[in-house]
């Protein structure tokens, strides 16, 4: 299904058609395993305007939402078209089409989880599609992700390892029993210190989460830190300071390998500084915006 990288001609007429940052449709769908996969891509202007490969962040929704909605909850599409990068919003999978979809992040969550579908395989194939095709430069790869989105952040952290520059879960969790990636990834955690969903002190989810797992507690989020500072060659115990709107655990590691947790004091189950995932969705903290720290890391660190 590859297709020879866009030419700039191609590309002037897609941004003449109206500028994917200006809200264009720019769903497009990916056949794999024999499954319709689908994402919406964003990409900045910076794409026409030269030979020059660009970062690739994907940006991954929470379960039961879809890509307009982690569009809307972190406002990456803006802070690429500013910062100059591409944005690309996977979806998972569910019963209805672009609606209630879900990812399987080995223990969570819901349909994806039950019918153990292949999300790696999914992610790994967009990655190449999306290099084959776009100005991508492959060693600036990242991964972010929302709750379930986090979840499988951190599973793709594991097992993409030999594409993946960096990787920023928000909200999410580890379990305990996650393989060890075969190279080292850098590691940022967003987690929400009022957060009843995915509670920082780990144990049984709560809110509306809890039919969606397959019953294996949470580990503490501090948890999250510890095995990716085991993967990266970093400290076991990280240094605790306070910084503006959040409480900081960062490990001593290896230059290039960080690996860091933001607990934000004023936020719970919601993505810090963004708008909130639905009406009944927690309202999201503002002593830290998560898209700026996340980019801010991200940019730190290349393959």
């Amino acid at each position: 299904m590859n297709t020879p990288l866009l030419s700039s001609v191609t590309l002037s007429l897609l941004f003449a058609a109206g500028s994917p940052c200006a809200g264009a449709d720019m769903r497009q769908h990916l056949p794999v395993q024999g499954q319709d996969r689908s994402y919406v891509l964003r990409l900045p202007e910076a794409v026409r305007s030269g030979p020059a490969r660009l970062p690739l962040v994907l940006v991954l929704h929470g379960g039961g939402g879809n890509a307009e909605n982690a569009e809307q909850m972190t406002g990456f599409t803006e802070k690429g078209a500013r910062e100059g990068f591409i944005v690309a919003y996977p979806e998972g999978t569910g019963r209805l089409k672009n609606k209630l979809l879900t990812w399987n992040a080995g223990h969570c969550c819901g349909s994806a989880m039950q019918g153990k579908v292949d999300d790696i395989g999914f992610i790994r194939a967009l990655i190449e599609h999306l290099a084959a095709n776009y100005p991508v430069d492959t060693q600036r790869i990242y991964i972010t992700g929302l709750s379930n989105g986090g979840m499988m952040t951190h599973r793709l952290g594991l097992a993409l390892s030999d594409r993946v520059a960096a990787i920023a879960p928000v909200v999410a969790t580890v379990f305990g029993d996650e393989p060890s990636p075969a190279q080292p990834v850098p590691a940022l955690m967003i987690n929400g210190a009022l957060d009843s969903s995915v509670p920082p002190a780990g144990g049984p989810p709560g809110g509306r989460f809890t039919q969606a797992w397959d019953g294996v507690p949470t580990q503490p989020a501090l948890a999250q830190g510890r095995l990716w500072a085991r993967a990266n060659g970093c400290s076991a115990e990280p240094q605790v300071s306070e910084i503006p709107g959040a409480t900081q655990w960062r490990h001593a590691c290896p230059a290039g390998r960080e690996v860091e947790l933001l607990l934000v004091k004023d936020s719970g189950h919601a993505w810090p500084g963004g708008q909130a995932g639905s009406r009944r969705g927690d309202k999201p903290g503002t002593g830290l915006n998560a898209t700026d720290v996340i980019w801010g890391f991200f940019k730190a660190h290349s393959r």
